[in-house]
């Protein structure tokens, strides 16, 4: 279970119990929109507001410690910061499924960015398509 307290001061954001229960229900379920966010801290904290909600989560994307997964066509997902990894998004039903880089990749991105002499800071890889789930649903 990640230290939330830390991450949210080593961000310089306060650890409210707003922020502290955002980050724990993205974690447990990976990738969320701010609807399915909302739908889960009001369970534990009703009076929360979904305004409330949106601020602290765009307020935690700017200070790095969640990043939004655009979805074409539909809101946005939202994760936990982590190591740079490929998302594989559906644009039938919106999943968004974590995939580690490999050295094939890794390769690729030193040789484009060596050879374009770009630093590179931070990489968010997304990958739109149709899931196996969506494929086989649209077999039957």
């Amino acid at each position: 279970m990640t230290d939330y307290a830390t991450l949210l001061k080593e961000s310089e954001l306060k650890a409210t119990f707003q922020r502290m229960n955002i980050l724990e229900r993205i974690e447990v379920h990976g990738h969320m929109s701010i609807d399915a966010i909302y739908e889960e801290v009001v369970k534990t904290h009703p009076s929360l507001s979904l305004a409330t909600v949106y601020k602290n989560i765009i307020l935690m994307v700017e200070k790095g410690v969640l990043v939004e997964v655009p979805i074409t066509g539909k809101k946005p997902k939202y994760e936990l910061s982590k190591e740079d990894h490929i998302h594989l998004i559906c644009t039938e039903c919106g999943e968004v499924e974590d995939k580690a880089k490999d050295t094939v990749t890794e390769d690729l991105f030193v040789s484009i960015t060596h050879k374009e002499n770009f630093t590179l800071n931070k990489q968010q890889i997304n990958l739109y398509g149709v899931c196996a789930y969506c494929q086989e649903a649209e077999a039957s």
